[in-house]
């Protein structure tokens, strides 16, 4: 098929106007993009100078009113103005905070992050999550303790903060029903957030430390160290026999927090039916105790127990206990094995160094 030079001129033409549009799209987009980021940079210094005048002088001070209000009712200034203001609230307490939070009712930001709650995307539902919760906007509570239940971490995760956050001990009732596994640093977060302990939560305690969710009952053995919650101590020592290793290293931790002076003597009578990983933790909290009743049973370990992380971690407790001349005598005795004697000079150096 012959080509004239005609349609050779008019294809050549169709592809340069093609070249032409998308060059014309680019440089639409770029400056578009420029734009923005020049009334970004332009909006943070007028939010910038709103906030320090509010929180240095109070609401008296409005010098920056008219330029605020020109841009105020702007979308994107006002999601630039929210998240300014969380972050600030962050940062400052007391009356600072008050003014902080007065400036999100004032200009009605509620509704910003009202509407993230409504939205497909996790993260932005997330985002409302927080900032709802920073601004303490309790009318937000029954919105966000249907997303207890939704599928995304992220949106899960930050309501249960904000039902802590917002209702302390009670918000922490959708422990009840958790299946998910909570993070170590989701379980930190609501650890912080709990302040203080009501009297009649026992039922509920106990519930949690029969969970079938391994990370509800490490959770609450930690609300029981923080506040010392003696009452639940033959509760957790229940837990010594409890499928999961990790659960019962926590117990064992938690016992050592609520402490009695039988608490030591039953932990080496149940040493022998822990895995190696708990009798480890044992060991390490019997070092923690200093209690000299242990020295006779320190040194059985050391001497006859097959695991030699066991006699390390056995030697080292005696070590701290005061022991310092048994362990090199042990060291020194030709009827020592080699293994022995190297675990004891490992042991004597890591607590010299």
């Amino acid at each position: 098929m012959n080509i004239t030079i005609h349609e050779l001129f008019l294809t050549f033409l169709g592809m340069l106007v093609v070249v032409l549009l998308l060059i014309m799209v680019v440089l639409f987009y770029s400056f578009s993009q420029y734009r923005e980021l020049l009334n970004l940079s332009k909006w943070s210094r007028i939010i910038d100078t709103k906030l320090s005048e509010v929180i240095v002088f109070g609401k008296q001070q409005n010098g920056s009113d008219k330029a605020f209000a020109e841009v105020s009712s702007h979308p994107s200034f006002r999601e630039l103005f929210l998240e300014k203001l969380v972050g600030s609230e962050k940062k400052f307490s007391g009356s600072a905070h008050e003014e902080i939070k007065d400036l999100f009712r004032t200009y009605h930001l509620e509704k910003e992050a009202f509407s993230k709650l409504s939205q497909k995307k996790a993260y932005l539902i997330a985002g409302g999550i927080q900032e709802l919760t920073s601004m303490k906007v309790e009318s937000a509570v029954p919105k966000i303790s249907a997303l207890l239940s939704h599928p995304s971490p992220a949106v899960y995760q930050e309501a249960q903060y904000a039902m802590v956050a917002f209702k302390g001990f009670e918000g922490l009732r959708f422990l009840d029903t958790e299946a998910h596994k909570i993070s170590d640093w989701q379980q930190l977060r609501l650890l912080i957030s709990v302040t203080a302990i009501p009297e009649n939560c026992e039922q509920e305690v106990k519930g949690w430390l029969q969970s079938s969710n391994d990370s509800v009952i490490i959770f609450t053995l930690s609300l029981l160290r923080k506040f010392q919650m003696l009452s639940y101590y033959p509760s957790v020592w229940h837990l010594l026999s409890h499928p999961s290793s990790e659960v019962r290293i926590r117990a064992v931790q938690t016992l050592l927090a609520l402490e009695n002076d039988q608490t030591m003597p039953a932990l080496a009578h149940s040493f022998s039916e822990q895995p190696v990983e708990v009798q480890l933790e044992i060991l390490r909290v019997m070092e923690i105790s200093r209690d000299q009743c242990l020295v006779g049973f320190l040194k059985r370990q050391l001497l006859e127990h097959p695991s030699s992380g066991i006699k390390i971690q056995a030697a080292e407790a005696l070590f701290t206990l005061g022991h310092q001349d048994y362990l090199k005598q042990m060291s020194q005795d030709p009827a020592s094995s080699e293994e022995l004697i190297q675990i004891i000079k490992h042991a004597l150096q890591e607590k010299i160094c």
